[in-house]
């Protein structure tokens, strides 16, 4: 009788390992990112902001909101949009109103003409996306 109860804890073990393999697999999300590929393209935001080209703050705040919204999909944050994902993730940021109003100006550049934006302005929105991808473990 003992032989047969630890079979049967045994297939109830393997069971629920494989179980929770399922589950975690079919989650889709990491727990831990590849930091090092982060860290490398953040670097490049970096250096393509210019100081004297405004072009280069357009460009270079849609490259941060898009680098968080990979490692937003990456680390299995729920939502179809770039929007729905960040309110997933709102509790996983520092300060979750910087990350809203750094998208919005992204918004803002890729929706709207003539949009006017400083060297400052810009500098305080990448420090917003740089810090929610600390937060969510990509750099």
């Amino acid at each position: 009788m003992d032989g047969m109860l630890i079979i049967i804890f045994a297939i109830v073990l393997v069971l629920g390992g494989v179980l929770l393999a399922v589950i975690s697999f079919a989650k889709g999300g990491k727990q831990y990112l590849d930091v090092e590929k982060y860290r490398v393209k953040w670097l490049a935001i970096e250096q393509s902001l210019k100081p004297d080209q405004e072009a280069s703050y357009h460009l270079a705040l849609l490259n941060a909101d898009k680098l968080l919204d990979h490692a937003l999909k990456e680390r299995g944050f729920s939502g179809n949009t770039m929007g729905e994902r960040m309110k997933s993730a709102q509790k996983a940021w520092s300060n979750a109103n910087n990350v809203w109003t750094a998208h919005k100006l992204r918004n803002q550049i890729a929706h709207e003409a003539e949009v006017r934006i400083t060297l400052d302005t810009t500098r305080r929105a990448l420090a917003a996306f740089r810090q929610a991808l600390k937060d969510v473990g990509a750099i």
